[in-house]
């Protein structure tokens, strides 16, 4: 067996949640030694490993492996970082860690789009929303499928896992890549927004340390024009502002009735009154967290094909996960809701696809 890698330790622990004191206990070993296996001061016996990969569901392989990347906290656009907790946190890096090795896995195998994400400096966000716009040849029409919109531009897109809930999503640049985690458990339209949401930071706040309120408003509030241009706003949404023809209006737009309202009274379609008295009836009627007549789930092109891709050549998805010496389980979080049927029982294959790699076209 390769020599054990303390680092993937210390990740399978971050992503289960465990504190070192918690892991210990379970363990069966003191907490000085957990420190030390960590820190690389003392190798685990062959018994201890197998005893860390039963606790935290990780096969025996994964703890040989190298070192893996993981995602920047410094340049992570944690929405809630103030409230997040540190587990939290640390869980979300750890699952980036894991999706990070799949993108890699996947770039091995397949030619994926190019960035194409413009970068801005000292303009403000509805500037910048207009000026991607522009530069995406989008004018003033209404955004079919972000999701799409986003791999196209060489996005590399992945889910929040079941243990990440209290995250809305999180995006950072990595090697001239740009990656974007959703909540795929939320409704169709706020997915919309937080991967709208996500794109402000990346176009706006590319340099990395996006923390602060400041920060969050500025991508708020690109991503609300990005997804409802003022043109388009001003032209088509309803002057009697009622709540029955804001839920009408929001299909054209593929929002929430609550991002609506905003961006109207943002641009000055709604009274301070009309505003407060608007919200004040969604809130009653549960529409901030339950969508009225909402949309479908988008899903992801690139991953769909990449799968499909590798079916045809024999590769399952637990073969995958054998190879990236993770758990079918943690591969599917990764993916979950971006596609909508990765796993499959055809016979496993060979080996990944032969070169050149596939290209894939996103439309």
């Amino acid at each position: 067996m390769v020599a054990f890698n303390p680092d993937r330790l210390d990740l399978a622990r971050r992503r289960r949640g465990f504190t070192k004191t918690a892991l210990s206990a379970e363990l069966g070993v003191s907490l000085r030694m957990m420190v030390a296996y960590e820190r690389s001061d003392h190798s685990p016996s062959p018994k201890t490993i197998a005893r860390m990969a039963d606790v935290l569901r990780f096969p025996e392989a994964f703890f040989a492996g190298p070192s893996l990347d993981e995602p920047p906290l410094e340049g992570s656009s944690f929405r809630a970082l103030t409230t997040l907790t540190a587990g939290q946190r640390d869980q979300a890096l750890a699952g980036g860690a894991l999706a990070l090795s799949l993108a890699d896995w996947i770039d091995k195998r397949f030619t994926l789009p190019e960035p194409a994400i413009p970068q801005y400096q000292g303009i403000d966000a509805e500037t910048a929303a207009r000026a991607v716009r522009s530069e995406w040849g989008l004018g003033e029409l209404p955004v079919r499928n972000m999701i799409h919109l986003l791999e196209a531009k060489g996005v590399r897109l992945f889910s929040l896992s079941e243990d990440s809930l209290a995250l809305d999503a999180y995006s950072f640049w990595r090697r001239g890549i740009p990656y974007v985690f959703l909540n795929t458990k939320k409704s169709a339209e706020r997915l919309r927004m937080d991967a709208a949401h996500e794109l402000g930071h990346l176009a706006l706040h590319w340099k990395g340390g996006v923390k602060g309120r400041e920060t969050e408003r500025e991508a708020e509030h690109f991503g609300s024009a990005f997804l409802m241009p003022r043109g388009s706003v001003l032209a088509e949404a309803p002057r009697a502002g009622g709540l029955a023809d804001i839920v009408r209006a929001k299909r054209r737009w593929n929002v929430a009735a609550v991002a609506l309202t905003y961006r109207m009274h943002a641009l000055g379609l709604l009274s301070d009154w009309q505003y407060r008295s608007l919200f004040a009836d969604m809130s009653r009627l549960g529409y901030r967290t339950n969508e009225p007549e909402g949309s479908q789930h988008e899903t992801s092109q690139v991953l769909a094909k990449v799968f499909q891709s590798l079916r045809q050549e024999g590769v399952t998805f637990p073969s995958i996960a054998q190879e990236l010496h993770i758990s079918p389980e943690d591969l599917k979080a990764l993916v979950f809701g971006l596609v909508l049927t990765p796993v499959t029982n055809t016979p496993p294959g060979a080996g990944a696809p032969a070169a050149p790699r596939p290209n894939l076209r996103v439309v």
